[in-house]
């Protein structure tokens, strides 16, 4: 009885303070709610956003792809067409349905004319089929590919380049070296074009799992946000092919100045176990 006098004896003031402490509770209980949902709703807007980026940059390398590989036909077809097919035309000329009504010395002169015109021909497919797949990285290897690049930039004169690979014990695919050679091939062609550079040298090294290609010179160079900027803004094909190759190889690419600021650096990673 004393217990339950007690109880209800409970002072107005303290009423007050539990209700208006139950109160705090449910509306800091109901603000966490809502700030848990805003923020949801938010990282979910920002992972959408993020996915809208990533598709259309996926969209554009892909479009480089294609027009670069459009681009490559249409220059096969019209050295082709402008080249050989009318080298071949000529030849045809010497040997039409009159050449055995000629003397025979006249035979000879026309046979041999055709057959010069013929070597001609086959030179400038030679030169095309050397374009498309470089012989000497076919017959033996990148390091080979890329040491002949270099040696006949360095004989120039205008500027000192120079290869080092480290760990090139096994080739890569076929497939993967001409996608690696056409980088390298694109990226050194940008620095001797643009950035006044005095020298250029390359190195390779690997590891378990990656292969690496480092390109350092001394010229003008950029660092991977303008890198990142002019690949998505740039009209032009250079940079974007590289990018669409290295998405093929699986592969990343960064733009880095030396702390001493005094040359630039720029690294091909490339998995080992790429399939292309």
């Amino acid at each position: 009885m004393i217990f339950l006098q007690a109880s209800t004896n409970i002072s107005p003031g303290f009423t007050y303070i539990l209700l208006f402490g139950t109160l705090a509770m449910v509306s800091l209980t109901v603000g966490i709610v809502f700030f848990v949902i805003l923020h949801q709703r938010k990282v979910i807007r920002f992972n959408n956003q993020l996915n809208k980026l990533e598709d259309e940059k996926q969209q554009i390398l892909l479009n480089a792809s294609i027009k670069y590989q459009e681009e490559e036909r249409n220059r096969i077809a019209a050295d082709l067409h402008d080249d050989v097919g009318p080298l071949l035309a000529t030849a045809r000329l010497y040997l039409n349905e009159n050449l055995i009504h000629q003397e025979p010395a006249a035979q000879l002169q026309s046979i041999f004319s055709a057959k010069q015109i013929i070597d001609d021909a086959i030179q400038l497919i030679r030169n095309i089929s050397h374009s498309m797949m470089p012989p000497t990285l076919k017959n033996f290897g990148l390091e080979s590919a890329l040491s002949d690049l270099f040696q006949k930039i360095n004989g120039s004169g205008t500027l000192n380049a120079s290869v080092r690979f480290h760990d090139y014990r096994t080739r890569l695919k076929l497939d993967q070296e001409l996608l690696i050679f056409r980088i390298m091939q694109e990226l050194v062609n940008n620095i001797i074009k643009h950035s006044n550079a005095g020298f250029i040298h390359l190195t390779q090294n690997a590891n378990a799992t990656h292969s690496y290609l480092r390109l350092h010179h001394d010229g003008q160079g950029i660092v991977q946000t303008e890198f990142d900027r002019l690949n998505h803004v740039s009209t032009g094909l250079g940079l974007k092919n590289i990018a669409s190759r290295i998405k093929v190889l699986n592969g990343r690419i960064f733009f880095e100045i030396d702390p001493s600021h005094t040359y630039y650096k720029v690294t091909l990673e490339i998995p080992k176990d790429t399939t292309v």
